[in-house]
């Protein structure tokens, strides 16, 4: 499914004076992997919220697929094919793996034994422990299920908030390379990653936010190259 998301002029925040996001850009194309970076505070995590449902513009547009949702709620979003993944408290614990995959389907319960076959399919890690609780995951697989989840209602754009935080090298390699086979098939992603170079490493185009406004976007290897994008925010 070709699938599209925009966002123009997005103002945001948690309060009635609080301006988070100070008129954002930002958007991303079907088989398009598009980093967020910055510094910590920039508004790159709410700007996912924001693009989500979960919190409302004070000004801006989000549109999917050219259609305005700008502000709807976070399952009507969900359910025109745009899956988040939030950084934490991303899956259920107590439940098995099996169990999570199936809420993960929850906009769409038909054939949703075999669409969990399928993805299991894809991660092969999480159907040896199908049965096992989530709890039991390492943190890499945790991630896992979160993004299998998030794929369960087959979604046209995903967006991860910072999937890698917290992973080991070994585990935040696999899971970059999941997204990148992911993308390979023609979704839309969207990542905010604090883990700057490989973000930039896999993406094909990066946005650069500072104090809630872009500072530089362009393609993500131009920007990974550029002595001052290395100086400011890649620490090389």
């Amino acid at each position: 499914m070709m699938s599209s998301l925009d966002a123009t002029g997005i103002v945001a925040g948690y309060g009635a004076a609080d301006e988070i996001l100070k008129g954002v850009d930002f958007n991303v194309r079907s088989g398009e992997i598009c980093c967020i970076i910055g510094p910590n505070g920039a508004g790159k995590s709410t700007l996912l919220k924001t693009i989500a449902g979960l919190l409302k513009p004070k000004a801006g547009k989000v549109s999917l697929d050219g259609l305005d949702i700008t502000g709807q709620l976070p399952r009507d979003i969900a359910r025109r094919g745009l899956a988040y993944v939030p950084q934490e408290h991303n899956v259920f614990p107590t439940l098995s793996v099996r169990e999570n995959l199936e809420i993960g389907g929850y906009v769409d319960t038909e054939n949703i034994g075999a669409r969990i076959d399928q993805t299991l399919q894809r991660f092969p890690v999480l159907a040896s422990k199908r049965r096992h609780a989530a709890r039991a995951l390492s943190g890499g697989e945790r991630q896992m299920l979160a993004m299998a989840m998030a794929l369960m209602v087959k979604p046209g754009v995903l967006l991860l908030d910072e999937p890698s935080a917290g992973l080991s090298p070994v585990a935040a390699e696999a899971l970059f390379d999941a997204i990148v086979e992911i993308g390979r098939e023609g979704m839309a992603i969207g990542i905010v990653e604090q883990n700057a170079i490989e973000a930039l490493a896999i993406s094909h185009r990066a946005y650069i936010l500072v104090d809630g406004r872009n500072s530089r976007t362009g393609d993500a290897k131009a920007l990974a190259a550029d002595p001052d994008v290395r100086r400011l925010f890649l620490g090389v």
